[in-house]
């Protein structure tokens, strides 16, 4: 009885743990990535599948698709904030890179036009 018991308990905190994404790469120094050209290529090419991906850029990788279809709902709230910074950073900075991230990620624009109020009331001109 009491091995069902912590099998069924070890059940519950497995299927809490992934509610969330891992904060294990929160303190990230996204300014610094958005910096440097060449870290943020990096980061890029990870995302469009045309360069190698550091174990952080493979979890966001993985992580993209999801995020995208639940409204970032398993984030923690730095992750909110460096998706923000990093959103607004390409939009405005990088639009040729948005495009292929939009053509990759939302093709037929589902996530575009389901967020498109969200990112005009945050300031954000999509």
């Amino acid at each position: 009885m009491k091995f069902l018991l912590t099998l069924l308990l070890l059940g519950v905190v497995l299927v809490a743990a992934e509610d969330k994404y891992t904060t294990k790469y929160d303190n990230l120094d996204v300014d610094e990535i958005l910096k440097s050209e060449r870290l943020f290529n990096n980061y890029f090419k990870c995302l469009v599948d045309t360069g190698k991906c550091t174990p952080e850029g493979r979890e966001l990788k993985r992580s993209l698709p999801d995020a995208l279809k639940t409204e970032c709902s398993k984030c923690s709230e730095k992750q909110r904030s460096n998706t923000d910074k990093v959103l607004r950073f390409i939009i405005d900075n990088k639009p040729e890179e948005w495009k292929q991230l939009q053509a990759k990620y939302d093709p037929e624009e589902i996530y575009i036009k389901r967020y498109r109020a969200q990112a005009t009331d945050a300031g954000i001109k999509i």
